[in-house]
């Protein structure tokens, strides 16, 4: 979780102890000190030197008082908006195995004998924590809210104390999550998150609002001089962890959350490209996407060259001939599973200036990393292999803080918030998205040499094969081909509705990516209302089936398509 700003202490004496409050926000509203844009800070930034001597937070000094867990039980975990110190306190806590306990640290525990066994092992853990950091001395600070004397400083590699994240995952992984597989379970949660609670679970927090106890409290936060959640559409704790475990995912600086994939991908272009704007596309795409570049970014006299996917001369020569603010593709694109070499468009773009987002919704975070390929962003509508289990919508955008917060900016105005109660489906369901995927992609893999070898089909579109265009690309920049297979039917329309209406395992639905399994006839789900020879200018014809594999049993889904084939 971002956080804005920190209200920086006060130093006290043991005698007099003056009030403090620390309260976080994910995407506090307003334009940054400095700057004419609103972005996230970090939260070391501009502390008081007589806090640490220097300026910068560099070790973390607890001393627990007697009563301490009683009130993080009562007080912290009623309000999840106040994610201040306690949370903090907490995270290190559950991160930190006991190996010892220093002077200050027990001195405190001894003198806590109403403090549980569970508690004073927690505070053995986090001292034990603090007497690893490099020895400095910091003044105590008044925490508001909290009965006794807590003192903390925060812990070298924190960046953001708002956030419990209390290691930056950015471009790295926490040294005990070394897959992509841990990190769908344990990322934005088991190294703590903004909301207290010693729930296994991350809690759904169903709230319009955040409230402020004093008008002084308001006053201070409008004047960042404090941080806080504030309205529902800016911001909420379980979209944050949301947030934090798909950058962790994506290795992305920051990552926004929206109500569908394109909501993501409008608010997105809206943000980035300027009245009169240009940018470039490639032909094979979802048609939704296609239709509101043609049909509406032209109102904003915002144009667009659209260019195959494999077209690396026409991106140059696009590049060159106008100023573009964005060349925005997917890879594999939707439905014939065409690859863009991101690596390539990524270096010829930002030679001229131009961003680069990358719609990796067939990848999924899993097969492909376009950020680490150099791109700007990445695209993904969530509803499908991230949530998993087609039972929830969003989308979701992955890039730095910088472009992000832009896109942000204009997502408070639009709306499109995702609600917390989706934000948990999501979480849920990522947690098993590395074994889906794997069997997702397994299955597609096989499934696409199976077709490719029987009589009955004329075609076959998968990366994961030799005879796809862009195979040589898939295989340098994936690691799995996703569980989406597009092939044509040997026969007219009604010999494939016949093979499609044959099937009795996979759902005749739109989306993909889910447990079950689902098909579909792009001529009829996606473009029936266009005659024929319109479909045909976009390479969609009336034989072409998109098939995404499930999570089922291969042996049970081969035999289904098989007796379906032989049906027709």
């Amino acid at each position: 979780m971002a956080v804005s700003s920190f209200q920086c202490p006060t130093i006290f004496s043991s005698t007099s102890i003056p009030s403090f409050q620390c309260r976080s926000d994910p995407d506090l509203v307003g334009s940054p000190i400095g700057g004419s844009s609103r972005r996230r800070f970090n939260a070391t930034a501009g502390m008081s030197s007589s806090f640490t001597g220097d300026g910068r937070i560099s070790s973390m000094i607890l001393r627990f008082p007697p009563n301490f867990v009683r009130q993080l039980s009562i007080k912290a975990r009623r309000n999840c908006s106040n994610i201040g110190v306690a949370q903090i306190v907490a995270a290190k806590w559950s991160n930190n195995p006991a190996s010892g306990l220093p002077s200050t640290a027990a001195a405190a525990a001894s003198s806590a004998p109403a403090v549980s066994s569970s508690a004073a092992a927690a505070a053995a853990s986090s001292a034990a924590a603090a007497a690893s950091a490099p020895a400095v001395t910091v003044p105590p600070v008044a925490l508001n809210g909290v009965d006794e004397e807590v003192v903390v400083a925060a812990a070298e590699g924190i960046r953001e104390i708002g956030s419990v994240q209390l290691k930056d995952l950015t471009g790295s992984k926490p040294s005990f999550l070394s897959s992509d597989g841990s990190l769908t379970v344990h990322a934005g949660e088991r190294l703590g998150r903004g909301i207290v609670t010693d729930a296994i679970t991350t809690p759904v927090v169903n709230t319009s609002a955040y409230f402020f106890k004093k008008t002084a409290e308001l006053i201070d936060f409008k004047e960042k001089r404090s941080v806080s959640f504030e309205y529902g559409r800016y911001g909420n704790p379980t979209t944050v962890v949301l947030e934090e475990k798909i950058s962790a995912l994506e290795g992305a600086e920051s990552t926004l959350v929206m109500a569908s994939g394109m909501c993501a991908s409008t608010v997105m272009l809206l943000a980035l490209v300027p009245a009169g704007g240009h940018i470039v596309t490639t032909t094979d795409c979802y048609r939704k996407t296609r239709i509101f570049m043609e049909n509406f970014l032209p109102k904003l006299g915002i144009t667009v060259t659209v260019i195959d996917p494999a077209d690396i001369a026409g991106l140059e020569a696009a590049v060159n001939k106008y100023k573009v603010s964005l060349f925005f593709t997917e890879s594999p694109t939707n439905p014939f599973l065409r690859c863009v070499d991101i690596e390539l468009v990524s270096e010829i773009c930002h030679k001229r200036g131009t961003l680069v987002c990358i719609d990796g919704t067939f990848a999924t975070p899993l097969n492909q990393k376009a950020l680490a390929l150099g791109a700007d962003l990445v695209v993904h509508s969530a509803t499908k292999y991230i949530g998993g289990h087609n039972d929830v919508l969003a989308g979701c955008i992955c890039g730095s803080l910088k472009v992000i917060s832009e896109i942000r900016n204009l997502h408070h105005v639009l709306g499109g918030t995702l609600n917390p109660n989706a934000a948990y489906l999501i979480i849920r369901g990522m947690k098993t998205m590395h074994l889906r995927v794997q069997q997702q992609n397994s299955t597609a893999s096989r499934m696409a040499e199976v077709l490719e070898a029987h009589p009955k089909v004329s075609h076959v579109y998968y990366p994961g094969l030799a005879s796809h265009p862009e195979h040589h690309i898939a295989k340098r920049q994936m690691t799995g081909f996703g569980g989406v297979v597009s092939f044509e039917i040997d026969g007219d329309i009604e010999t494939t509705i016949k093979f499609v209406d044959s099937l009795k395992i996979p759902y005749i639905a739109p989306s993909f990516g889910g447990c079950e399994s689902i098909v579909d006839q792009p001529a009829i789900m996606s473009y029936w209302d266009l005659t024929q020879e319109e479909r045909l200018k976009y390479g969609i014809k009336d034989n072409l089936v998109r098939f995404s594999f499930g999570v089922e049993d291969f042996e049970d889904v081969k035999a289904d398509v098989l007796q379906a084939l032989e049906a027709i």
